[in-house]
């Protein structure tokens, strides 16, 4: 039975400069009742968790216009609970947001026991997650904090949080949980990097929408904006648009920030024969040596793998 509140994330701002990633997202609730909540997989543990500026994710949208629908469908402590690690706590608006660490079976039991409805699917998705990363926020949504706040249903709160990684990665299969397998996932990404950056996903229905040097006026706008004053004066701006199946989003986006570093295909949690370069509107990879990049990173593990094996036979004999 589903909840009477659906809790949804809209637009997703993945940020990266100097060695820290800002991720930046807006979770927004409609219908009514007591209380929902979400999980989102994070690439580590954030040093800071707030409230996210109030027009970062619409100017971002902004520039994109005319934006097409979206929809998503996630104090110190060291108490831990159902196996799950609470490794910080806070309050933004009407929402409870925690950073857990643990394996799938341990975070998935710490949902349950805190009031989330798990879909059938969400133990192999947190599974997925977690071999990679045990890091996870689950955010819950209070109707009452929000009916003394005087939110109104569809309002959204930004969150943002500052993550020392890396290279940043965008969870993508996570949209897709507890849907039809047919269910069309629609979602934007926005990436801001200092070099120009590499993309690597796999399986169809991610589009490169906009891949360029950051306009100077957005810069400055999103510089002014609550938190957003690390932003500096030059920058890459990227945006892409997610238009797949549930069934068939079994990949995340791994991003490598750094001119003369490939992206990690563990990020994209797939394997390498399904990797796929990230591709624009006209059809072109937005890195075109992708597979051999891929193929020649798996080929250098096996000779690798093949030479340390023979130098311990020699060692032996």
């Amino acid at each position: 039975m589903p909840f009477p509140i659906q809790l949804e994330r809209t637009s997703t701002l993945a940020a990266y400069h100097n060695g820290v990633e800002r991720y930046v997202t807006s979770f927004q609730f409609t219908g009514s009742g007591k209380a929902v909540g979400s999980i989102v997989p994070l690439p580590g543990v954030p040093t800071k968790v707030e409230r996210g500026g109030s027009w970062t994710l619409q100017r971002l949208e902004r520039e994109v216009q005319p934006p097409p629908s979206t929809r998503f469908f996630a104090h110190s402590a060291s108490k831990t609970s159902g196996g799950a690690q609470v490794l910080y706590q806070t309050k933004i608006d009407a929402l409870d947001i925690t950073i857990l660490k643990g394996g799938g079976k341990e975070v998935g039991t710490w949902a349950v026991s805190h009031g989330f409805l798990l879909t059938p699917d969400a133990p192999e998705v947190l599974d997925f997650y977690s071999r990679r990363s045990p890091i996870f926020m689950a955010a819950r949504f209070d109707a009452s904090r929000a009916k003394a706040l005087q939110q109104n249903s569809g309002d959204g709160t930004p969150i943002m949080l500052t993550i020392p990684t890396r290279d940043p990665w965008v969870p993508l299969r996570i949209l897709g949980l507890g849907l039809d397998s047919n269910r069309l996932v629609n979602a934007d990404v926005f990436l801001l990097t200092d070099e120009q950056p590499k993309l690597l996903a796999g399986g169809t229905g991610l589009t490169l929408e906009r891949n360029r040097p950051a306009p100077i006026g957005l810069l400055s706008d999103l510089r002014s904006d609550k938190g957003m004053g690390w932003v500096p004066q030059q920058m890459w701006f990227t945006y892409l648009k997610l238009d797949a199946p549930a069934g068939a989003l079994n990949y995340d986006l791994a991003i490598s920030a750094h001119p003369h570093r490939v992206p990690s295909l563990t990020d994209t949690g797939i394997e390498a024969s399904q990797a796929q370069p990230v591709i624009d509107h006209a059809g072109r990879a937005l890195w075109p040596t992708v597979a051999a990049a891929i193929t020649g990173i798996v080929a250098f593990g096996a000779v690798g793998l093949f030479n340390r094996r023979r130098m311990r036979t020699g060692s032996a004999a």
